[in-house]
Order: C-alpha cells, then sequence, then structure tokens
C-alpha cells in the first residue's frame, strides 16, 4: 500500500515546508503569527477539494474537518500542528528530496560545512534506498509537524476517495502554536468532539507515546538602579550582572537540557533580554513527575530570593506559569487508545515502541483537558535545527497506521 502514498506524501511535505509558518512566544495573538494563515487556509482550500465536510477554520485559529463514517464506530480525532520551532530560522525553507539515499554522508548546498551523516545519526544509515528529504541548510525543514499534517491529508484524501472502506466518523484538526505551548485552547475539546484522538507528531517508526513532561514556564524579572556609570558609585546597582548571577547559581553541571537524559528533568533559560537597568530571563521548567516539576520551580524561586537579598536595592520577581502535564497521569488509567494503536501497528508489522516524550505534544494537553490523546510516529528527526530530515517511506508507514487505526475501531464496536 505504501508505494500509493509516496508521491503524494513527498508532494505535501514538499508544498507544505516551503511555506513559512513560524509561531512566536512573544505574541499575544491566537495564532501568534500572521503567516500562520497561509498554512490554515491552504488546508481548508484542500479539504474542501477532497470532500470533507464540517470544514472550519475557528476563531482560535484551528481548522476543524469531518471525515464521515462509513460504519459505526467510535470518533475518533488526528491533529497535527501547522506551525514551526521559533528556535530556527524557518523562513525562505528550499525542501529537497534526495533519492534512494546511498548511505553516504549528505551534504547542504546553503551550508558546505554542515553535513548528515550516519555515523553520527544511526538511524539515518537504516533508510538506504528510501527518498530522503531535508532542507538547503540555511533553515529547518519544517517535517515537524508538516509532516503530520501531510499524513492526515494523505490519509483523508484516501478514505474519502473509497468510500468502501470500513471506518467510524473521523475528526481532523489543524492547530497553531504548538511550538510555543499554546495549540490548545478551551474551546477545543468541545468543538473537536471526539471519543479520543491522536497526535501525528513523533519521530522514530513505531513510536506510540503516552507519556510526556510536565511543563511550566517561568520570568525573572529583574529591576536595578539605573545612573551615569560616572556617577556610578555606590548608586548603580546593574540587572545584567544580577541576572548573570541568577544564571551562575542555578545547576550548570546538571539540571540542564544538555545533561540529562531518560526521565531526568531540567531548568532551561531559553532568552535573556533587557539592558543594566532592567532584564529578563525566559525558562522552561521539565519533569516528568509533577513533584520534580514543582522541585525545579522553587530551585529557580530560592535563587532569585538568594540574589535579591545580597542587593535589596533591585527589585527581582519570578513568575510561574503552568504550561502543560504528563498526558500518562490520565492515560494510564485508560490505555484503550494506545492498545488500539499499537495493535494496528503490529498488523502492519510494526513493533510498537513507547518512550517518555522529553518534550510535550498538542495531546498533553488535550489529554489533560478530557480527551485522551496519544502520539504517533511520523519519522522526522533532528527536529528545530538545520539537519532536519525525514524519510518519505516512513511517513507512508504512518499513513498507512493512520488508516489502520480507523478501520480496527470501527471493527471492534462490532
Amino acid at each position: 500500500m505504501s508505494n500509493s502514498f509516496d508521491s503524494e506524501l513527498e508532494d505535501r511535505l514538499v508544498r507544505y515546508a516551503a511555506i513559512d509558518s513560524q509561531s512566536d512566544a512573544d505574541s499575544p495573538t491566537s495564532p501568534s503569527t500572521g503567516i500562520q494563515f497561509d498554512m490554515l487556509h491552504l488546508l481548508e482550500q484542500e479539504l474542501a477539494e477532497i470532500g470533507a465536510q464540517d470544514i472550519e477554520l475557528t476563531d482560535y485559529g484551528v481548522v476543524l474537518a469531518t471525515i464521515p463514517g462509513t460504519t459505526a464506530g467510535p470518533t475518533i480525532g488526528f491533529l497535527a500542528h501547522v506551525d514551526t520551532a521559533p528556535q530556527y530560522n524557518a523562513t525562505g525553507v528550499k525542501p529537497r528530496v534526495i533519492r534512494g539515499y546511498n548511505g553516504g554522508e549528505i551534504s547542504y548546498p546553503d551550508a558546505p560545512e554542515l553535513v548528515l551523516s550516519p555515523e553520527e545519526f544511526p538511524y539515518l544509515a537504516e533508510k538506504v534506498g528510501q527518498d530522503i528529504i531535508t532542507a538547503s541548510g540555511a533553515t529547518l525543514l519544517g517535517a515537524d509537524d508538516k509532516a503530520g499534517v501531510a499524513i492526515i491529508m494523505t490519509a483523508a484524501r484516501h478514505l474519502l476517495a473509497n468510500p468502501d472502506i470500513p471506518h467510524g466518523p473521523i475528526r481532523i484538526a489543524f492547530t497553531p502554536d504548538e511550538e510555543i505551548g499554546r495549540g490548545v485552547g478551551e474551546k477545543l475539546p468541545r468543538d473537536f468532539a471526539v471519543d479520543f484522538a491522536y497526535t501525528f507528531d513523533g519521530q522514530r517508526v513505531g513510536e506510540i507515546e503516552y507519556e510526556s513532561f510536565s511543563a511550566d514556564s517561568a520570568v525573572v524579572t529583574i529591576k536595578g538602579v539605573s545612573i551615569h556609570p560616572g556617577l556610578a558609585t555606590g548608586k548603580m546597582v546593574s540587572a545584567i550582572q544580577l541576572a548573570s548571577k541568577v544564571i551562575a547559581t542555578l545547576p550548570q553541571a546538571t539540571m540542564t537540557p544538555d545533561t540529562t537524559a531518560d526521565r531526568e528533568g531540567f531548568i532551561h533559560a531559553t532568552d535573556m533580554s533587557g539592558d543594566a537597568a532592567e532584564m529578563k530571563i525566559t525558562f522552561i521548567l521539565r519533569d516528568f513527575e509533577r513533584e520534580g516539576l514543582a522541585a525545579k520551580g522553587r530551585l529557580v524561586e530560592q535563587v532569585c530570593a538568594a540574589i535579591q537579598a545580597s542587593e535589596p536595592r533591585a527589585e527581582i520577581t519570578c513568575t510561574i506559569e503552568p504550561q502543560y502535564r504528563n498526558m500518562r497521569y490520565w492515560l494510564e488509567t485508560d490505555m484503550a487508545p494506545v492498545d488500539l494503536a499499537r495493535a494496528a501497528a503490529v498488523e502492519l508489522g510494526i513493533d510498537p515502541v513507547s518512550v517518555p516524550i522529553r518534550g510535550g505534544t498538542d495531546g498533553s494537553r488535550l489529554t489533560e483537558m478530557g480527551v485522551p490523546t496519544p502520539n504517533l510516529f511520523t519519522g522526522m528527526q533532528n527536529i528545530h535545527g538545520p539537519l532536519e530530515w525525514i524519510s518519505v517511506q516512513d511517513m507512508a508507514k504512518a499513513t498507512e497506521l493512520c488508516l489502520k487505526i480507523s478501520g480496527l475501531a470501527a471493527m471492534s464496536t462490532k
């Protein structure tokens, strides 16, 4: 079956990836960037062209649509996000297809110093003979998560073109702002109206994930005392120096993203901006357990309090806000969606693997809000950077999984 999807998936991902749709955490709007509408409006149009029903672009920037059921069954949702990560350049993406990958190093026309090596990334070595999509070296690719969009659109087109295939009602959602933790608003669970759902936002073939980080954000604001440096003796309080002390006092050799793995959480400073008068440091806090997440928040607060005590003339505040919680807390009480996906994978000859996600998905929030939503693989690798790549054939396996889940769910109700 997969060969019949390869060319469509390649075409869709190449087209979608070339559209700039980067999100922006500093923007208060929803979606956070107007350019995301370029993807959202395109998907509206394409859903109409393939015959989807109930197509809607909500006031909070989510495209919803229905594939009517051809038989009885639960209503299943499939989601992917249209935004690309703010961490790396996503403007002017030039996707390219390396057909029949030969197993060697991959170079980049716009960054001759870059090399994608199967020695450094062993999963690439498993893809000899397959078709690999990368960017040109100057940008990320955006397979995260336009591969998920392409997979869902291809599966939807196939089901709508073949009404003899038995499946229950299917709902589709394309969300904005997932990369900045704002893809799922309060209205979506009601508007989506599904029994359970899946995000296609995972990586290696076989990954069926039901455990994610729990996440908070922390913003530390430091107000110093500004005065002309020539007159500053005994009077100036530099916010830059105090910000540096906050960073230096927090763990450096442990509890950072680059020193942790597996089930270890971290404190990560993602942005620091300002001047001698006022500085702002933005952190993300991550842990798989509520207690560990709370402890990391307390540690940031304690460091801020200690620096504040050392310089009472400054004003240091720390504001911690929840982002999402580990989906395992809810899914472990009802593993039916996970078991269904595993059964579908096994029927396709795919070995299902469940590993904790060192990140989050829209499914983390949806699950917390009452819609069980595990995460499924797409094939994307090295996300959020210039070495991002994906195999077309991995995407085809994910498309087959989407279709198999739809069919097995309907069969289970008979």
